[in-house]
Protein backbone atom coordinates (compact mmCIF):
# COMPACT_ATOMS: atom_id res chain seq x y z
CA UNK A 1 0.00 0.00 0.00
CA UNK A 2 1.14 3.51 -0.57
CA UNK A 3 0.71 6.24 1.75
CA UNK A 4 1.18 9.80 0.07
CA UNK A 5 1.34 12.99 2.61
CA UNK A 6 0.99 16.45 1.92
CA UNK A 7 2.21 18.42 5.26
CA UNK A 8 1.16 22.09 4.60
CA UNK A 9 1.33 25.01 7.15
CA UNK A 10 -1.97 24.26 8.61
CA UNK A 11 -3.21 20.74 8.00
CA UNK A 12 -1.68 17.54 6.82
CA UNK A 13 -3.38 16.13 4.07
CA UNK A 14 -3.06 12.01 2.91
CA UNK A 15 -4.11 9.40 1.12
CA UNK A 16 -3.70 5.15 0.32
CA UNK A 17 -3.36 3.75 -2.82
CA UNK A 18 -2.83 0.40 -3.68
CA UNK A 19 0.03 0.08 -5.77
CA UNK A 20 -0.31 0.34 -9.46
CA UNK A 21 -3.70 2.57 -8.94
CA UNK A 22 -4.28 5.25 -11.26
CA UNK A 23 -3.23 8.61 -9.80
CA UNK A 24 -6.33 9.76 -7.64
CA UNK A 25 -7.81 6.44 -7.27
CA UNK A 26 -7.04 6.32 -3.56
CA UNK A 27 -8.71 3.83 -1.04
CA UNK A 28 -8.76 6.16 2.30
CA UNK A 29 -7.63 9.81 2.82
CA UNK A 30 -7.93 12.45 5.38
CA UNK A 31 -7.15 15.52 6.93
CA UNK A 32 -5.80 16.52 9.97
CA UNK A 33 -4.40 19.91 11.76
CA UNK A 34 -0.75 19.63 13.13
CA UNK A 35 -2.42 18.97 15.90
CA UNK A 36 -3.91 16.23 15.53
CA UNK A 37 -1.04 14.48 13.28
CA UNK A 38 -0.20 11.80 16.54
CA UNK A 39 -3.85 10.01 15.64
CA UNK A 40 -3.22 9.13 12.43
CA UNK A 41 -0.64 6.20 13.07
CA UNK A 42 -2.80 3.52 12.84
CA UNK A 43 -4.30 4.74 9.70
CA UNK A 44 -0.73 4.26 8.27
CA UNK A 45 0.18 1.37 9.53
CA UNK A 46 0.09 -0.75 6.85
CA UNK A 47 1.92 1.34 4.38
CA UNK A 48 4.74 -0.10 2.86
CA UNK A 49 5.69 2.66 0.70
CA UNK A 50 5.51 6.54 1.27
CA UNK A 51 5.68 9.77 -0.75
CA UNK A 52 6.20 13.00 1.42
CA UNK A 53 5.73 16.75 0.62
CA UNK A 54 6.80 18.89 3.82
CA UNK A 55 6.40 22.47 3.92
CA UNK A 56 5.95 22.43 7.36
CA UNK A 57 9.56 22.61 8.58
CA UNK A 58 11.78 20.03 10.09
CA UNK A 59 9.87 20.00 13.59
CA UNK A 60 7.02 18.31 11.72
CA UNK A 61 9.01 16.01 9.28
CA UNK A 62 10.47 14.55 12.73
CA UNK A 63 6.68 13.97 14.01
CA UNK A 64 5.59 12.28 10.81
CA UNK A 65 8.78 10.28 10.44
CA UNK A 66 7.81 8.80 13.77
CA UNK A 67 4.39 7.62 12.82
CA UNK A 68 5.39 6.05 9.85
CA UNK A 69 5.83 2.23 9.27
CA UNK A 70 9.57 0.88 10.17
CA UNK A 71 9.55 -1.22 7.34
CA UNK A 72 7.98 1.53 5.01
CA UNK A 73 10.31 2.88 2.18
CA UNK A 74 9.77 6.35 2.58
CA UNK A 75 10.87 9.54 0.31
CA UNK A 76 10.92 13.23 1.00
CA UNK A 77 9.67 14.36 -2.03
CA UNK A 78 11.98 17.43 -3.29
CA UNK A 79 11.69 20.23 -6.24
CA UNK A 80 14.25 18.80 -9.24
CA UNK A 81 15.24 20.15 -12.51
CA UNK A 82 12.32 17.26 -14.63
CA UNK A 83 9.71 15.17 -13.04
CA UNK A 84 6.76 12.71 -14.52
CA UNK A 85 6.35 15.20 -17.37
CA UNK A 86 7.38 18.70 -15.67
CA UNK A 87 10.33 20.48 -16.74
CA UNK A 88 11.37 23.16 -13.46
CA UNK A 89 11.94 26.48 -15.37
CA UNK A 90 12.64 27.86 -11.37
CA UNK A 91 15.80 29.88 -11.61
CA UNK A 92 17.63 27.44 -9.00
CA UNK A 93 15.15 24.50 -9.21
CA UNK A 94 15.52 23.25 -6.14
CA UNK A 95 14.08 26.03 -4.47
CA UNK A 96 10.76 25.67 -5.98
CA UNK A 97 8.49 24.70 -3.27
CA UNK A 98 8.22 21.21 -3.05
CA UNK A 99 4.18 20.95 -2.80
CA UNK A 100 4.01 23.14 -5.61
CA UNK A 101 6.33 21.34 -7.86
CA UNK A 102 4.12 18.09 -6.75
CA UNK A 103 0.85 20.16 -7.55
CA UNK A 104 2.35 20.86 -11.40
CA UNK A 105 2.87 17.32 -11.67
CA UNK A 106 -0.87 16.56 -10.53
CA UNK A 107 -2.19 19.33 -12.74
CA UNK A 108 -0.70 17.80 -15.99
CA UNK A 109 -1.48 14.34 -14.96
CA UNK A 110 -5.10 15.59 -15.11
CA UNK A 111 -4.96 17.61 -18.33
CA UNK A 112 -2.09 16.60 -20.71
CA UNK A 113 -1.15 18.90 -23.39
CA UNK A 114 -3.34 21.93 -22.13
CA UNK A 115 -1.14 24.87 -21.20
CA UNK A 116 -2.47 25.35 -17.67
CA UNK A 117 -2.65 27.83 -15.29
CA UNK A 118 -2.70 26.04 -11.34
CA UNK A 119 -3.91 28.01 -8.59
CA UNK A 120 -3.62 26.47 -4.80
CA UNK A 121 -5.53 28.25 -2.40
CA UNK A 122 -4.60 27.24 1.18
CA UNK A 123 -2.77 29.79 3.96
CA UNK A 124 -0.66 31.41 1.09
CA UNK A 125 -2.38 30.97 -2.28
CA UNK A 126 -0.20 30.12 -5.34
CA UNK A 127 -0.61 31.15 -8.99
CA UNK A 128 1.64 28.80 -11.09
CA UNK A 129 1.84 28.57 -14.78
CA UNK A 130 2.71 25.55 -16.96
CA UNK A 131 2.81 25.56 -20.71
CA UNK A 132 1.30 22.77 -22.37
CA UNK A 133 4.92 20.76 -22.86
CA UNK A 134 4.71 20.39 -19.32
CA UNK A 135 7.57 23.36 -18.70
CA UNK A 136 6.40 25.12 -15.24
CA UNK A 137 7.26 28.56 -16.46
CA UNK A 138 6.94 30.35 -12.90
CA UNK A 139 4.31 32.09 -10.70
CA UNK A 140 2.88 34.15 -8.09
CA UNK A 141 2.62 33.56 -4.50
CA UNK A 142 0.23 35.93 -1.96
CA UNK A 143 -1.47 35.94 1.57
CA UNK A 144 -4.01 33.43 1.37
CA UNK A 145 -8.10 34.40 1.79
CA UNK A 146 -7.89 34.26 5.43
CA UNK A 147 -4.61 35.69 5.82
CA UNK A 148 -5.72 38.47 4.10
CA UNK A 149 -8.62 39.17 6.35
CA UNK A 150 -7.08 38.56 9.27
CA UNK A 151 -4.44 41.03 8.66
CA UNK A 152 -6.82 43.95 7.47
CA UNK A 153 -8.64 42.74 11.06
CA UNK A 154 -5.80 43.03 13.29
CA UNK A 155 -4.01 46.13 11.57
CA UNK A 156 -6.76 48.59 10.89
CA UNK A 157 -8.87 49.90 13.29
CA UNK A 158 -12.21 49.13 14.16
CA UNK A 159 -12.62 46.79 11.38
CA UNK A 160 -14.88 43.47 11.92
CA UNK A 161 -12.63 39.92 11.53
CA UNK A 162 -14.44 38.31 8.23
CA UNK A 163 -15.07 34.85 7.45
CA UNK A 164 -15.47 33.80 3.86
CA UNK A 165 -18.70 32.41 2.90
CA UNK A 166 -21.31 33.34 0.26
CA UNK A 167 -20.58 35.84 -2.59
CA UNK A 168 -20.52 39.47 -1.57
CA UNK A 169 -22.09 42.02 -3.64
CA UNK A 170 -18.93 43.66 -5.76
CA UNK A 171 -19.85 47.01 -3.88
CA UNK A 172 -20.67 46.19 -0.60
CA UNK A 173 -23.06 48.40 1.37
CA UNK A 174 -21.94 47.33 4.57
CA UNK A 175 -18.14 47.40 6.11
CA UNK A 176 -18.00 43.63 6.27
CA UNK A 177 -19.18 42.87 2.61
CA UNK A 178 -17.07 45.62 1.50
CA UNK A 179 -14.02 43.72 2.99
CA UNK A 180 -15.04 40.35 1.51
CA UNK A 181 -15.31 42.00 -1.54
CA UNK A 182 -12.74 43.46 -1.65
CA UNK A 183 -10.24 39.93 -0.35
CA UNK A 184 -12.26 37.69 -3.19
CA UNK A 185 -11.76 40.21 -5.73
CA UNK A 186 -7.78 40.15 -4.93
CA UNK A 187 -7.74 36.23 -4.75
CA UNK A 188 -9.62 36.02 -8.18
CA UNK A 189 -7.67 39.12 -9.84
CA UNK A 190 -4.74 37.74 -9.73
CA UNK A 191 -5.47 34.07 -11.02
CA UNK A 192 -7.68 35.91 -14.06
CA UNK A 193 -4.46 37.96 -15.11
CA UNK A 194 -2.42 34.68 -14.96
CA UNK A 195 -4.89 33.20 -17.14
CA UNK A 196 -4.93 36.24 -19.15
CA UNK A 197 -1.13 36.38 -19.02
CA UNK A 198 -0.78 32.27 -20.58
CA UNK A 199 -3.34 33.55 -23.58
CA UNK A 200 -6.51 31.72 -22.13
CA UNK A 201 -5.30 28.53 -20.58
CA UNK A 202 -6.82 26.15 -18.79
CA UNK A 203 -7.52 27.03 -14.96
CA UNK A 204 -6.99 24.69 -12.14
CA UNK A 205 -8.32 25.56 -8.47
CA UNK A 206 -7.51 23.41 -5.40
CA UNK A 207 -6.41 24.24 -1.60
CA UNK A 208 -9.13 25.05 1.57
CA UNK A 209 -9.71 27.99 0.49
CA UNK A 210 -10.73 27.57 -3.02
CA UNK A 211 -14.49 26.38 -2.71
CA UNK A 212 -14.73 30.37 -1.37
CA UNK A 213 -12.38 32.14 -4.18
CA UNK A 214 -13.43 29.75 -7.35
CA UNK A 215 -17.51 31.53 -7.40
CA UNK A 216 -15.69 34.53 -7.89
CA UNK A 217 -13.74 33.27 -10.74
CA UNK A 218 -14.90 35.36 -14.02
CA UNK A 219 -12.76 32.54 -16.33
CA UNK A 220 -13.26 29.13 -16.92
CA UNK A 221 -11.94 26.97 -14.21
CA UNK A 222 -12.01 23.69 -12.63
CA UNK A 223 -12.00 22.95 -8.78
CA UNK A 224 -9.90 19.92 -8.16
CA UNK A 225 -9.51 18.30 -4.20
CA UNK A 226 -5.99 17.41 -3.35
CA UNK A 227 -4.10 18.45 -6.03
CA UNK A 228 -0.94 18.17 -4.28
CA UNK A 229 -1.77 14.18 -3.20
CA UNK A 230 -2.67 13.84 -7.21
CA UNK A 231 0.63 14.84 -8.63
CA UNK A 232 2.63 12.72 -5.63
CA UNK A 233 0.73 9.63 -6.85
CA UNK A 234 1.79 10.82 -10.46
CA UNK A 235 5.40 11.25 -9.60
CA UNK A 236 5.30 7.73 -7.71
CA UNK A 237 3.62 5.79 -10.38
CA UNK A 238 5.84 7.87 -13.42
CA UNK A 239 2.51 9.11 -15.16
CA UNK A 240 3.23 12.27 -17.13
CA UNK A 241 -0.34 13.08 -17.67
CA UNK A 242 -2.83 10.10 -18.95
CA UNK A 243 -5.24 11.40 -16.75
CA UNK A 244 -8.13 13.51 -18.48
CA UNK A 245 -10.51 16.01 -15.91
Amino acid sequence: MMLLIDAGNTRVKWALAAEGAAPGAWSATGAVAHAGLDALASDWAGATRVLVSNVAGPALAERIAALLPAHAQVEWFASTPQRAGITNGYREPARLGCDRFAAAIGARALAPGQDLILATCGTATTVDAVRANGHFIGGMILPGLALMAASLARNTAQLPQVDAGALPPLFGDNTQDAILSGLLSAQAGAIERAVAGLGGAFCIVSGGAAPHIAPALKVAHQVVDNIVLVGLHAAATGSTGDMRC
